[in-house]
């Protein structure tokens, strides 16, 4: 199977407006390892350069970066640097046959508690999390898709779909901390917001679904170059399904990702994947920026 390559470039900064004595972060800038993505060289540089530096893997298996700061600053800059190689996630002879996958229900019930029923890893997906609440009214959206009986990934596609077709895309409509509720009540927002959306409805239903976080290689206007930095991290969901495993959909788009989608992390949500967090001693109040390259690479050049 061909391979592709990409080199993908992460920068943030951040600007304060007085001096930060000291600071502590977390970043997950690591693309992971996956049957179909092979990580051959990645970087994280950091200035100030910190007093320490720890890699280590997170309860979800995404390999995360703790610094410590001590040098006072006003300015902080961490860049993310990754060579990624994507396979296809199946070969083209041989396709997820959504129809043919398992009712809805079943999987719902497998998750149904009882007396020495083993935890599952999925469990875990199932629930509310900081950023995704369970309500009435998205399960009320999610039933139009989930009717009785029928595959849980041809309703799940199809869910996916009507969030791409009902919601614009609105870098203005939403922030980080815009409830689920709230995006569908207004019908607008970013691919945070829309995967949180789908993972919302799909845990109303009592389903699994796990938040995931990467990168998109996208296209430049037509006629026109494509400009270094211009990109951004991208978010996409996975739906656990019996005997096919966790199955990635993206509703900003309506695709399945595979050889343009390069992943770094999954978990219940945006808070626990994000690129970069922590605290500060100091000035709070910053200016944020980031740029984001994903740009394909000839391997035989390497």
């Amino acid at each position: 199977m061909t391979s592709v390559w990409y080199q993908v470039e992460h920068e943030t900064r951040y600007v304060h407006a007085g001096r930060v004595s000291t600071s502590r972060h977390i970043s997950c800038l690591t693309p992971r390892t996956l049957p179909w993505q092979a990580v051959h060289r990645h970087t994280l540089r950091v200035d100030p350069i910190p007093v320490d530096f720890t890699t280590r893997d997170d309860a979800f298996g995404n390999r995360v970066t703790q610094f410590s700061i001590l040098t006072p600053y006003t300015e902080l800059r961490v860049t993310g640097s990754s060579l990624v190689e994507l396979l296809p996630r199946r070969p083209a002879a041989d396709p997820i046959n959504f129809v043919q996958s398992p009712a809805w229900e079943a999987v719902r019930d497998t998750g149904v508690f009882h007396r020495g029923r083993a935890y599952d890893e999925a469990d875990q997906f199932r629930y509310p999390s900081p950023f995704i609440e369970v309500t009435a009214a998205l399960e009320a959206f999610a039933r139009v898709s989930f009717t009785t009986g029928r595959p849980l990934l041809d309703a799940s596609t199809e869910l996916m779909h009507r969030i791409h077709d009902e919601f614009r895309f609105d870098t203005k409509a939403t922030s980080i901390t815009t409830p689920v509720s709230r995006v569908l009540d207004e019908r607008g927002g970013v691919c945070q917001d829309f995967a949180h959306l789908q993972i919302a409805c799909l845990r109303s239903l009592g389903l699994p679904a796990r938040y995931v976080s990467g990168y998109l290689l996208t296209d430049p206007p037509p006629g026109q170059p494509r400009l270094v930095g211009a990109d951004a991290s991208h978010a996409w969901l996975s739906v656990w399904c019996p005997h096919h495993g966790w199955v990635d959909l993206d509703p900003t788009n309506a695709v399945l990702p595979d050889l343009r989608h390069v992943t770094t992390a999954w978990g219940r949500d945006y808070g626990d994947v994000s690129p970069l967090r922590g605290v500060v001693l100091g000035s709070a109040a910053h200016d944020l920026f980031v740029a984001v390259n994903v740009a394909p690479v000839n391997s035989k050049a390497l």
